[in-house]
């Protein structure tokens, strides 16, 4: 009896290293090494650093064939939505602005082709209006957007062909500054209450994606980005606003400010009252 349980104690015993030793092996000794693997199976981190870097060959070389091919290999089922999701978390983790930029103008350019190549000139006709309910109450300036309905459009955004480097004539230029052409109180119960919602616009009123927005107010200050909402627009961006807090809103690569901007108070058809919007609109000359 006693002899068959030292048995069994010896042959747990056994096993119990076996297969600690095995462990050891495989983790420490001799691990297993990934090489030439897909992007396809990369962790999600690493997916995002190959979008990054495809979205700066992208802003570099403007090839968005070659960029929409890269992508293909991470098997993205809608590769515009999963850069605009990415471009929005980099934004609240405090990556460069320069990087967030570059992914946003990516997922532009992915939602605003037609067919598979981008159009080589500057559509000569005007975009159609984001859809808000403008108060009439409210002036509007000459130069400022319709204040009747306004309808979302997804702009190409537009590469010239006359270099091997083409210039994407939809981004902002260096030294233009923007001017504020319009401002609005928006009253619509079915936007999320004190909706700030800035168009950035070029001249031609082709909508800017990855413009930089800089919103300020006492004692804090946002960036955020035209773009990463393409389903509203390439050069849409939103902020919700707090109650009894005045901002000031401005492009980051200058020009005319907004100042003195809150929610707006609106009265529903039940008579109650609720905090409307704002609707900005600034424009490249």
């Amino acid at each position: 009896m006693k002899t068959n349980r030292f048995l069994w104690v010896w042959l747990l015993l056994t096993l119990v290293l076996g297969f600690g030793l095995g462990l050891a092996y495989t983790w420490v000794i001799s691990p297993v090494e990934y090489v030439d693997a897909e992007p396809l199976v990369l962790r999600d981190d690493f997916k995002d650093h190959y979008r990054a870097a495809i979205a700066a060959a992208y802003a570099s070389t403007g090839d968005l064939e070659r960029a929409r091919a890269r992508l293909t290999l991470l098997g993205d089922p809608n590769p515009s939505q999963v850069l605009t999701a990415q471009a929005q978390r980099m934004l609240a983790t405090g990556e460069s602005s320069e990087v967030v930029q570059q992914v946003a103008m990516l997922a532009a350019a992915l939602q605003g082709e037609v067919g598979t190549n981008l159009p080589t000139e500057i559509p000569t006709s005007s975009p159609e209006p984001i859809r808000q309910s403008i108060s009439t109450s409210t002036s509007t300036p000459e130069t400022s957007l319709p204040t009747s309905e306004i309808e979302p459009t997804n702009t190409p955004v537009p590469l010239s062909t006359a270099t091997a480097r083409p210039t994407r004539t939809s981004t902002p230029t260096l030294g233009a500054p923007y001017q504020l052409v319009g401002q609005d109180t928006v009253c619509d119960s079915e936007l999320a209450e004190g909706l700030l919602q800035i168009v950035v616009i070029n001249v031609t009123r082709n909508q800017i994606p990855g413009a930089e927005i800089v919103i300020t107010w006492s004692g804090g200050e946002e960036h955020i980005f035209t773009g990463l909402k393409p389903e509203l627009g390439n050069g849409y961006a939103d902020f919700l606003m707090a109650p009894d807090v005045t901002y000031s809103v401005r492009m980051a690569d200058g020009g005319t400010p907004a100042s003195g901007i809150t929610p707006s108070t609106c009265t529903a058809s039940d008579g109650n009252n609720y905090l409307g919007g704002q609707l900005i609109t600034f424009q490249q000359p």
